[in-house]
């Protein structure tokens, strides 16, 4: 939790129950969880009143890039969160982010500077927030993850579990709850490598008919919260997703 600067490449991937456990047994020889074990992740993600960020997101550019705030854990006001900026390049993301808390982040969406972190992540948060002007909060994705690590390699894999997400109450202090992005026992691996990807991973994914996906949280909310709309027959150019912001 203390890197603040990472590229590497990123691949997701949707998993059943019985692709989850299949997983977890092939790990075993290979991989170590990290010592922080299952933990509740909370990222409130910004964007603009007409959900420029997302909009584009899901298009599928080549470039696209997303602004959040997260937390380990329910926060409180002065615990540790963390501003991150991710950006995506064709399968490359790079994410610079700095450590910070809530009350200093809601002075900073409203004009004020940052003063915690590295100088360079700081001018480019502040840069992102001013090219688009109307940042608010948008989304409140919750997940439960376990992180693995393969020792003396740069290989990392997590497993979310749990995944959901929540449109009212955009705070990161209040609850952990939310309505779920999957369907019950379905979790969400990301395997993370600077390079290539070792043949005993790739193995297991190709024997389990695990297969690369590019699903996202919260594009996923996003597009949930369209359908609701829909269903309304009260669709308009900002759903509630960021109506509710």
């Amino acid at each position: 939790m203390a890197i603040n600067v990472m590229q590497r490449y990123e691949m997701k991937y949707l998993l059943d129950r019985s692709q989850t456990d299949y997983i977890l047994q092939k790990l075993e020889r290979h991989m170590q969880a990290d010592e922080y074990g299952l933990t509740s992740i909370a990222s409130l993600y910004y964007d603009t009143p007409d959900a420029r960020l997302i909009r584009n997101s899901i298009d599928k550019p080549a470039f696209k890039e997303k602004i959040r705030l997260r937390s380990y854990g329910l926060a409180a006001d002065t615990s540790p969160v963390y501003l991150e900026l991710k950006r995506k390049c064709e399968d490359i993301v790079y994410k610079r982010r700095v450590p910070s808390t809530i009350p200093e982040i809601g002075n900073f969406f409203a004009g004020a500077d940052l003063t915690g972190g590295d100088e360079q992540i700081r001018r480019e948060l502040t840069y992102f927030r001013d090219f688009y002007k109307t940042l608010v909060p948008a989304c409140l994705i919750i997940y439960d993850r376990t992180a693995y690590y393969e020792p003396d390699d740069d290989l990392r894999l997590t497993i979310d579990y749990r995944p959901r997400y929540r449109t009212e109450d955009l705070t990161l202090t209040k609850s952990m709850e939310g309505r779920p992005l999957l369907q019950k026992g379905w979790s969400i691996l990301k395997i993370k490598v600077q390079g290539a990807m070792p043949l005993w991973l790739s193995s297991a994914l190709s024997a389990g008919g695990i297969f690369k996906n590019s699903f996202s949280k919260y594009g996923e909310a996003y597009r949930l919260e369209l359908l609701k709309e829909n269903e309304k027959g009260t669709l308009i150019t900002a759903p509630a997703i960021l109506r509710a912001a």
